[in-house]
């Protein structure tokens, strides 16, 4: 089953690109998603990456938290559902 981490504190230059390719050293990766600014359309700093298997993300978690890259520190964790308006999951 497929688990999504949350990776914050990203260079703004970021592309999926570079987060697949990074993320691929800990497994398989399904997808990569950095949501952008509706009004200027760059990034928010953050992405949520998708790996093929619960423990792939834990590896992830443990290899690539707290570590550079593109001369940031990121901040890796498992994602939470998040709960919107009127209790629906986003």
């Amino acid at each position: 089953m497929n688990t999504k981490i949350y990776v914050g504190n990203l260079a703004f230059q970021t592309t999926e690109g570079d987060l697949k390719t990074h993320f691929s050293q800990a497994g398989d990766v399904v997808s990569v998603k950095i949501p952008k600014d509706h009004q200027s359309g760059h990034s928010r700093g953050f992405a949520f990456v998708e790996m093929s298997t619960r423990r792939e993300a834990q590896k992830a978690v443990s290899m690539l938290n707290k570590r550079p890259f593109m001369e940031k520190e990121l901040l890796v964790k498992e994602a939470r559902e998040r709960r919107g308006f009127r209790g629906r999951a986003f």
